[in-house]
Formats: structure tokens, C-alpha cells, sequence
């Protein structure tokens, strides 16, 4: 594509050299550049992209986009200027990529829990009725059936841009995309067009990045103020900001709640290890899901599948026929007769949501052990609060790792202690081992006992000391299981 076609969508603020040249290609890690390609300098968090203009060059870059000039130019190296690279880079790559999503109709789903599970089951419905769909999500990208694995929640731009338009090339109608606070925040998704939005819930998490509820808060509210007049905006009524997420959209707004009036009312009639029983606006359906907060996530589904024009009865045939996300309230029967389940829940409401569905499903028939850690390098003042909830709702808690990146396993384990009191500390292990860890509360279950493992969920590795070794919490499970 021609450079001057490629800036048509950014104001620019000075321009040195041609504009006539072909570009092959666009970037903004400087590692990856290729003969002929357009390398955006973007100040990131860790790294001022700036740094490596000469590095692009060196390797090929035909053109810079930059905030700064060098002090030395190429002659024939084409610079141009803008006042926001950050802001730029989403734009460009969306143009570079023959803007994707004006051929796909694109969904986003934010908050701090519920995303994936959203975002997954309406991709699994729309390809159930029959679609070519796209996923964006933590756990796995697809391009209908084909599988990319993801790094982020919400990938670069770049990466972004060209998944969706290889999405759009190979004939998706529809991509369904969890929009991180950190993408909305570092303008990673600037220059697409998303035909809904769905706010799942917002709690304390991400506050090493943000610093501030408020900001975080702002962040996701920000997803909701961009959004056209022609997406609508899917809002849960059961979180006291959902009202506030949608205050200021242009967006067509509707509603979804397990406890008020709203467009898409739920209620669960049964529920069970096995999956529950559920009335969506004056409708029965069984679904293979466990809990309130799947509920929730639930009539989510169902609401943006009906907004996308999908007749009621046919989105609660499909709703019954679908299967946990890996990974999320994920349950296993050991031959002792009692349960073990692996769950992602890594914030204190994530946990609180997780162990209350427990109590509801037990009703008192037996104990909770609760196997939980918190990741290195990350908020620490929810490491306090997420021992505080395991051990309310818990008989017996082990606090152990979770990915403790560049911190030592110990140090966490110990800010996680210190929110707990003596009667607290009484039902409290800590074991730093996290795979004995697991074991040890398989030995201390007793039949109708439940073992909640949470943190990790779908991951397959611990991170530690920038090094990710093979771990799954399933795996040591179905082990431990296998040899009882």
C-alpha cells in the first residue's frame, strides 16, 4: 500500500521525504521490521520506541512515524510527525489492513470478570447457527476453527488489525473481543468499529497499572463513550457501576440482571454440580453451568445474541448445548467423592463470586478447602484481600504461588498473611510448593467436600524469574485423582 494512502487517516504534523513509496509492511517493535516496512515509535510503558528509530532503519524500515525527529535524518528514509503515536499507530494499522471492521460486525465485552466466558460462548453460539466467527481472548484467538494463541487479553494494534482482517479475508460475519483496560487505556483498539458493547462487572484489579480505582473505572467507561449511535450498549444492572459505564454512550443501551427490572431478565429456579436450571425473561432453560455469576454471564450471551438479531428460542436451544470455558468453574469428581475445581479467579470478587456458588450448590453438606496464591509483580493490595475472602468462605485454606514472576514466592505468600487475624490464621496453611499445595488438600477432603484451586484456571505454566515452566492445575489434579 502506498504511504500517502496509509496517512490518510492521521493528521500529520510535519513530513520529511517521499510519500509516494510503497509499504510492505507495519510495526512497532523495531525487532521485527522487514525491508520496506512503516515503524511507529511508541512510547510504551516499559520501553520508548523512539530509542530504536536508527535500529528500524537499520533492518529496513522505509518510513517512521514519530512524536520527536531524529537529530540526524536518511535520505532516503521517509519521517513523518504526529502528536500522538500512541493514538496513531491503531489508525494506521486499521487503514494498512483495509479497515477490517467495516466488513465484520465486532462485539466487545469489558469489566474485571466475565470476559472470556462472554466472549467464547457467543463465539461458540454464532458458529452454532451457522456463521464463519472470530475470537479475541485471553485464552486462545480463532479464525473460525483455527486456533492462534494469544500473549494479551487484547493484543497490539498491529496484531490486532491483522487478525481481524485476515478474520474479514476468510469471510467472518462476526468477532467477538474482550477489551482489556489496558487496550482501551494505550488506544489499542483505536480506529476499529465495534457494533456492541457489553460491561460484564468492575472491581478492584489492574491497580499496579492504574493506579486508581477511578482511573480504572474511567478506562472501561471509555470503551462505552466511543461506541456509535448505530452499536448498542449491553449493560448489567446487578453491578452499581453499570448504570454509570453507559451514562455518557451514544449507543442503543440494554439491560440485563438477575435481581431488577430490565430488557433481559434471569432467575435461577435449580442448581447442581452439574449445570442449573434457569428462567430468562419467562423462558426455562438448562445449562451446563454452575453458579450466579455464570448466570450473569449467561443472560449477557443471551442479550447480545438477541441484539444481534437472533430469535429468542433459537438462542436458548443453543445456550443449553453449551460447555464451560476451560479453565472457568471447571469440576472434577475424584473417586473418594469429592470435588475438585479448578477456576482463572484471581481478584477478591472473582473469589467471592466462585466460593458463594459453591455454598449454594453444597448447602452445608460438607467442607470448602480453597487452594489460592496471587501473582508476582502485580497490584499487591489485593494480595490481602483475596486471603481475607478465602478464608470467610472456606474451612481450610492453603495459600501457595501463582506466577510469581520476579518476586520471591515467600514475599507474596506473606503480604497475603498479613489480612488475616488469629481466628483466620487457625484454618491456614501455606505451602510455597504449589503442586503440594494441591495435593495437601486432596488428602485433608473428605467425601461431599469441595477443593476450589483458583488463580490460574486455563494456564498451563508458572512464571517465575521471567521463565515459564509447564504447570496445570487440571493436570496435577486428574494425577492425584488417577493414583487415589
Amino acid at each position: 500500500m502506498k504511504l500517502t494512502d496509509i496517512l490518510t487517516c492521521v493528521t500529520t504534523c510535519e513530513t520529511i521525504g517521499r510519500t509516494d513509496r510503497e509499504i510492505t509492511g507495519i510495526q512497532m517493535d523495531s525487532r521485527l521490521i522487514e525491508s520496506g516496512d512503516l515503524f511507529v515509535a511508541v512510547k510504551g510503558t516499559q520501553t520508548d520506541g523512539h530509542a530504536y528509530i536508527q535500529k528500524a532503519i537499520e533492518k529496513g524500515a522505509a518510513a517512521i512515524v514519530c512524536e520527536q525527529l531524529p537529530d540526524i535524518y536518511k535520505e532516503d528514509i521517509t519521517y513523518i510527525r504526529v502528536s500522538d503515536t500512541e493514538d496513531a499507530v491503531g489508525k494506521l494499522a486499521t487503514t494498512f489492513y483495509g479497515d477490517p471492521t467495516s466488513k465484520l460486525d465486532l462485539v466487545g465485552v469489558t469489566g474485571t470478570n466475565g470476559k472470556t466466558t462472554i466472549a467464547t460462548l457467543l463465539y461458540k453460539m454464532f458458529r452454532q447457527f451457522g456463521y464463519k466467527v472470530g475470537l479475541l481472548s485471553t485464552v486462545c484467538n480463532y479464525i473460525d476453527g483455527e486456533a492462534i494463541p494469544a500473549d494479551h487479553t487484547t493484543p497490539d494494534p498491529i496484531t490486532l488489525n491483522r487478525l481481524l482482517g485476515r478474520m474479514a479475508n476468510e469471510g467472518c460475519k462476526y468477532a467477538f473481543m474482550e477489551v482489556s483496560s489496558h487496550s482501551i487505556a494505550q488506544k489499542r483498539i483505536g480506529g476499529l468499529r465495534f457494533v456492541g458493547g457489553i460491561f460484564t462487572n468492575i472491581t478492584r484489579d489492574h491497580l499496579d497499572y492504574h493506579k486508581t480505582f477511578e482511573n480504572y473505572l474511567k478506562a472501561k467507561k471509555a470503551f462505552f463513550d466511543n461506541l456509535p449511535k448505530t452499536a448498542f450498549a449491553l449493560t448489567n444492572l446487578d453491578d452499581k457501576n453499570g448504570k454509570v459505564m453507559v451514562q455518557n454512550t451514544k449507543a442503543r443501551i440494554a439491560t440485563y440482571s438477575l435481581r431488577t427490572l430490565c430488557d433481559f431478565k434471569g432467575k435461577v429456579l435449580e442448581d447442581g454440580f452439574d449445570g442449573m436450571l434457569l428462567d430468562i425473561n419467562n423462558r426455562e432453560v438448562n445449562v451446563q453451568f454452575i453458579g450466579r455469576f455464570n448466570a450473569s454471564n449467561l443472560l449477557a450471551v443471551y442479550g447480545a445474541a438477541c441484539l444481534l438479531g437472533k430469535q429468542p428460542e433459537d438462542v436458548l436451544l443453543v445456550l443449553s448445548t453449551l460447555r464451560p470455558v476451560a479453565g472457568r468453574f471447571d469440576a472434577i469428581r475424584s473417586k473418594r467423592g469429592y470435588t475438585a475445581i479448578v477456576d482463572y479467579a484471581h481478584t477478591p470478587d472473582a473469589l467471592e463470586n466462585v466460593l458463594s456458588a459453591i455454598h449454594e450448590v453444597l448447602r452445608g453438606r460438607g467442607r470448602v478447602i480453597t487452594v489460592v496464591g496471587a501473582g508476582g509483580n502485580r497490584d499487591k493490595g489485593k494480595r490481602p484481600l483475596m486471603a481475607q475472602e478465602s478464608a470467610r468462605q472456606s474451612d481450610k485454606v492453603i495459600i501457595t504461588s501463582d506466577n510469581p514472576r520476579f518476586e520471591e514466592p515467600q514475599d507474596i505468600i506473606n503480604d497475603m498473611l498479613a489480612g488475616l487475624n488469629k481466628n483466620d490464621m487457625q484454618k491456614v496453611l501455606s505451602i510455597a510448593d504449589r503442586k503440594e499445595a494441591i495435593r495437601t488438600a486432596c488428602m485433608l477432603a473428605q467425601p461431599q467436600d469441595v477443593i476450589l484451586i483458583a488463580g490460574k484456571g486455563h494456564e498451563n505454566y508458572q512464571e517465575i524469574k521471567g521463565i515459564k515452566h509447564h504447570f496445570d492445575d487440571k493436570e496435577i489434579v486428574n494425577e492425584i485423582f488417577a493414583n487415589e
